[in-house]
């Protein structure tokens, strides 16, 4: 038996090598999941099945997962919901920077992986395992983000990776399940869907070829709305959702529920992006994501009225930073409390309703309404009237403000432009 805890990702467990040791599985429920259970169950180990919810099961996914653990030799099964975790210490930094990767992708999986694998990491330590199983592949940015957490949050604990080191085809994987005993469907699909809170990302098909886009079928949410438009009020109170269409919410995660209920009426939100992964090559991946791209545009709205203008720049700096670390599976990066607490303080002027229009397949933003809102300065209305300054006072500032442009043309009058 190894009694020696390592500290990196382990080379294949032996067969019985895991006899009277404890192994956290990262349970989804899917095929390589499914497989790891069953496999180091066999081997010998003490499986103890954990599913990290961040908000994409259902309580009817979650009770099949804990039905199914079961039956793949798992010695207990447990549901860890880090919603609320993973909405009041990342979502509400995402909604206050307004993150989009590549001005275009709210950061989901990259950010719901991270509370996932934390989870994971402190139910390990909790029940004293010694080793976490995870079903990445080689190939991945999830790799990356279970491994590093583990490593940090979990040092000397022991990490199996079977899909990754034992390069098994998908029919390998389910034949060894069928052989004991275990059958599911788990025909390979054209496309796969990772289902989150923060919008559900599309993987596969006509993304392979980068001259295509997704067809209608691809997506899960399609136009059921009966109105050809709609109007959609999003109040926010320093930043953070207080109600939708005049309905209060103290639950955060149920004012974005509510948000994606009625931006995914409209099929909003969809789109394809093409990023770099953290290990170097490129990937694209589809993705709808109504609740995002809705909350983000209308908090964005109305910072614009409520934000100075430095206060707006620096900001879009800090946000882009933060997503980036979110993305690079640095969220335990120690700059990263310091980048929050400027997102925090931006926001004690951010209160108001924004208004946005929404139409099949498409929204408008349509105005603001806030007692914070700066165009309401008494000092004077954009191309209207001065009322802060006279005519001599503007003449004045112009000529300042030339000064510098007038000093070098001067020094350089044959300079073109």
């Amino acid at each position: 038996m190894q009694t020696n805890k390592q500290t990196a990702a382990s080379p294949l467990p032996r067969e019985g090598a895991g006899v009277g040791r404890k192994v956290v599985v990262a349970f989804s429920g899917g095929l390589d999941t499914s497989y790891t259970v069953m496999k180091l169950a066999q081997d010998g180990w003490e499986v103890y099945a954990a599913c990290a919810n961040t908000g994409g099961f259902s309580p009817e996914q979650l009770k099949t997962n804990e039905e199914n653990a079961y039956k793949l030799g798992a010695v207990k099964y447990v549901t860890l919901d880090v919603t609320q975790e993973y909405y009041a210490k990342s979502l509400k930094y995402m909604i206050f920077g307004n993150v989009l990767r590549n001005n275009c992708y709210p950061i989901s999986v990259s950010s719901e992986r991270i509370f996932q694998a934390i989870a994971i990491a402190r139910y390990a330590n909790e029940i004293g395992a010694d080793a976490i199983a995870h079903g990445s592949t080689g190939a991945g940015n999830d790799q990356i983000r279970f491994d590093m957490t583990f490593l940090v949050m979990a040092p000397g604990v022991e990490i199996i990776t079977l899909t990754r080191d034992q390069a098994l085809s998908r029919q390998e994987e389910v034949d060894y399940l069928n052989e004991h005993g275990f059958y599911a469907d788990f025909t390979k699909l054209k496309y796969s869907y990772n289902v989150g809170i923060w919008g559900t990302s599309i993987c596969g098909g006509e993304l392979l070829d980068p001259t295509q886009g997704l067809p209608e079928e691809a997506y899960l949410k399609h136009v059921t709305a009966k109105e050809e438009e709609t109007e959609l009020r999003i109040e926010f109170k320093e930043g953070e959702i207080v109600a939708v269409n005049g309905e209060k919410f103290d639950d955060k995660i149920k004012a974005i529920q509510k948000i994606e209920e009625i931006g995914a009426s409209y099929a909003i939100g969809r789109d394809c992006n093409v990023g770099d992964t953290i290990i170097g090559i490129k990937g694209r991946v589809g993705f709808e994501a109504a609740a995002p791209m809705l909350i983000i545009e209308a908090h964005r709205l109305l910072e614009k009225s409520t934000l100075s203008k430095w206060q707006q720049y620096w900001k879009d700096q800090m946000a882009n930073w933060y997503g980036m670390f979110l993305h690079e599976s640095q969220y335990l990066e120690p700059v990263m409390p310091d980048m929050e607490a400027f997102l925090q303080s931006s926001q004690r002027h951010v209160n108001g309703t924004a208004i946005l229009k929404l139409r099949p397949y498409s929204f408008q933003t349509v105005g603001v309404d806030s007692d914070d809102d700066l165009t309401k300065s008494k000092l004077g209305e954009y191309g209207e009237m001065q009322h802060g300054w006279t005519a001599q006072d503007a003449k004045g500032f112009i000529k300042l403000t030339s000064t510098p442009l007038r000093v070098y043309y001067g020094m350089h009058p044959d300079e073109e432009r």
